[in-house]
C-alpha cells in the first residue's frame, strides 16, 4: 500500500512538472515551498529560483521585470496591500487574471487549516477572446436596437424610455423639466425637389448642428419622420425658450450644400413644461398642440404650450 502512495505521488510530481497548468504551494506564512515550471513562468523565473520566496518578493521581482499580473494602478505596494485583504479569506476561492502579455488565467487558491495554500492557474484566454467577442456583437446589437440608423440619435422607443425615466427622477427631486418638439417646415417639398437622399442629409445635417447645442445631460431623439424631440431636465421655462430659439435660429442660419446644390430648411418647436410626474405620452400631446400653433402661425417659429 505504501508502495502504491508513493508511485502516485512521484506520477503526480511529473505530471505537475509537466503540466502547462500552474501549481504553486505556499505556506501559513506566505513562503513558497514548491511550484511547477507554469507557475514560476507567471511570474517570470524559475522553480528554483522562488523556492521559499515570499509571495510579496514574487510579485515585485515581476513587476521590476513588467512579466506577469497586469496591476492597472501601476503601484506594486498598492496592489500586494489589496491582495492581503483577499488571500486565505475564505477557505477556497476563484478569480480571473489577465497577465501584461494579454493572457488570461483562471486562479484557484484552497487553503488548509495550517494555513499552506494551494494555488492553481489555468489559461482562459481563449474563453475570455470568445467573452469579448460576443459583449462586443451584444453591445453593438443593444444599440442598435436603441439607435435611429441614419441620423445616430435615440431611436424613439429609445427615446420614450429615457424620458419616462427622466420624468420619475425629476418629479422625486421636484425638478422642472421641459420637453420640445421640433418638425423640419415643408421637408416634402426637399424630398421631392432634391430627392431621398437630400432629404436624408438634411436629417443628419440637423441632427449634427441640434447636437451641439444640447447639454451633455439632455435627451435628444428622432420621433419618427422629419420629428424630433429633446428632453431638458432641471429646466425652466425660459431655459428652455432660449435653447429652443437658439437651435431654430442656428438651422436657419445654415447652408446645406447637397450634390453642389445650396439649401436651407427652417424648424417650428413646440415647448411643453412639466413640474410633477407624468407620462410621455401627456407631455408629447401637450408639445404637439404648441407645435401645431407654431405651424399654424407662419413656421420657422417657438410656441410654449398654455397646458402645465
Amino acid at each position: 500500500m505504501e508502495r502504491s502512495v508513493a508511485e502516485l505521488v512521484k506520477h503526480i510530481g511529473k505530471f505537475l512538472g509537466t503540466s502547462s497548468e500552474a501549481y504553486g504551494i505556499f505556506n501559513g506564512e506566505d513562503h513558497l515551498i514548491g511550484c511547477n515550471h507554469a507557475f514560476a513562468n507567471l511570474f517570470g523565473d524559475s522553480p528554483d529560483a522562488f523556492l521559499n520566496r515570499h509571495f510579496d518578493d514574487l510579485v515585485r521581482n515581476a513587476f521590476r521585470k513588467q512579466h506577469g499580473i497586469k496591476i492597472d494602478s501601476g503601484d506594486v505596494e498598492q496592489f500586494i496591500d489589496m491582495t492581503k485583504t483577499r488571500r486565505r479569506s475564505a477557505a477556497y476561492r476563484v478569480f480571473e487574471v489577465d497577465m501584461l502579455d494579454g493572457l488570461w488565467f483562471l486562479f484557484s487558491e484552497q487553503t488548509l487549516a495550517n494555513g499552506d495554500m494551494l494555488i492553481h492557474a489555468r489559461d482562459i484566454t481563449k474563453q475570455k477572446k470568445n467573452e469579448f467577442e460576443l459583449h462586443a456583437k451584444s453591445s453593438k446589437l443593444r444599440k442598435l436596437a436603441l439607435t435611429d440608423e441614419l441620423t445616430q440619435i435615440a431611436n424613439r422607443r429609445s427615446f420614450i424610455n429615457s424620458v419616462n425615466a427622466e420624468i420619475s427622477r425629476c418629479s422625486r427631486n421636484k425638478a422642472k423639466m421641459a420637453f420640445l418638439l421640433l418638425d423640419i417646415d415643408y421637408f416634402k417639398n426637399v424630398n421631392d425637389t432634391y430627392g431621398h437622399l437630400a432629404g436624408d442629409a438634411v436629417l443628419i445635417n440637423i441632427t449634427q448642428l441640434i447636437t451641439v447645442l444640447l447639454r451633455e445631460y439632455d435627451v435628444f431623439g428622432r420621433l419618427g419622420g422629419e420629428e424630433f424631440g429633446i428632453f431638458l431636465a432641471d429646466t425652466d421655462l425660459n431655459t428652455a425658450t432660449e435653447i429652443a430659439q437658439r437651435i431654430r435660429e442656428k438651422i436657419q442660419q445654415h447652408v446645406i450644400e447637397i450634390d453642389h446644390q445650396k439649401m436651407s430648411v427652417t424648424v417650428s418647436i413646440g415647448i411643453a413644461l412639466l413640474n410633477q410626474a407624468t407620462k410621455f405620452e401627456t407631455l408629447y400631446k401637450r408639445a404637439d398642440v404648441a407645435l401645431y400653433q407654431a405651424k399654424n402661425g407662419g413656421r420657422n417659429k417657438v410656441v410654449v404650450s398654455d397646458q402645465g
